[in-house]
C-alpha cells in the first residue's frame, strides 16, 4: 500500500520533467517546495498531519517503523531507504541510518557544517545527513529526511541482512 501521496512509480532519468515548470505538474506545492527548492517541512509535520507519511504509517500499520518494505522518492519512485534502516532519532523528521547503495547523493552545504542528501535519479532534495552523533546504529549516521519527500512501499523487497536498530 503506497502511503503519503500520489501512486508509486519509478521514472527513468530521461523521462523526468525537463524543468521546474514540468516538476510543478508532477509534485504538490509542498512537495515541490522541498524537492525542488530545498525547503524544510516543520518538525513533526509528517507525523502530525493527516495524509502525510508518518501519520499514515501510524494509521495503516500502527507504527512509524514497519519492518518490511522500503521508502521511495516521491518525485521519481526510486527506492531510497530500506524500512529496517529507519530509527527513532527524536529529531522530528524521519531518520534512517543508511540509504540503499547508489540511491542517494551527498553534497556538502556551503556552510561546511551540513551535508545535503538528494535522490541520485531526480536530484530532489531529501534533507541532510549528520555523522558521528553517537546513535547506536551500524553507521553512526542520521539521514534526516523530509517526510514529504518519501513514499512508503510495503511490498518492496529488502535484503535479509538489513537489520533494524
Amino acid at each position: 500500500v503506497p502511503v503519503g501521496g500520489r501512486g508509486v512509480r519509478t521514472v527513468a532519468r530521461a523521462s523526468l520533467p525537463a524543468d521546474e515548470k514540468g516538476w510543478m505538474t508532477v509534485l504538490s506545492p509542498n512537495q515541490f517546495a522541498v524537492l525542488r527548492n530545498k525547503a524544510t517541512e516543520p518538525p513533526n509535520f509528517s507525523e502530525s498531519t493527516a495524509g502525510e507519511l508518518e501519520a499514515d504509517l501510524k494509521k495503516d500499520y500502527g507504527t512509524k517503523y514497519p519492518a518490511d518494505g522500503a521508502y521511495a522518492c516521491v518525485g521519481c519512485g526510486t527506492p531510497l531507504y530500506y524500512a529496517r534502516t529507519k530509527f527513532n532519532s527524536g529529531c522530528g523528521w524521519p531518520a534512517f541510518f543508511d540509504g540503499i547503495p547508489g540511491a542517494i547523493k551527498e553534497i556538502p552545504d556551503a556552510d561546511g557544517y551540513r551535508v545535503e542528501i538528494v535522490c541520485s535519479n531526480c536530484e530532489g532534495h531529501l534533507g541532510h545527513v549528520f555523522k558521528g552523533e553517537g546513535f547506536p546504529s551500524p553507521t553512526d549516521a542520521r539521514h534526516c529526511v523530509n517526510g514529504i519527500a518519501l513514499r512508503y512501499e510495503s511490498d518492496a523487497p529488502q535484503p535479509d541482512d538489513v537489520t533494524a536498530k
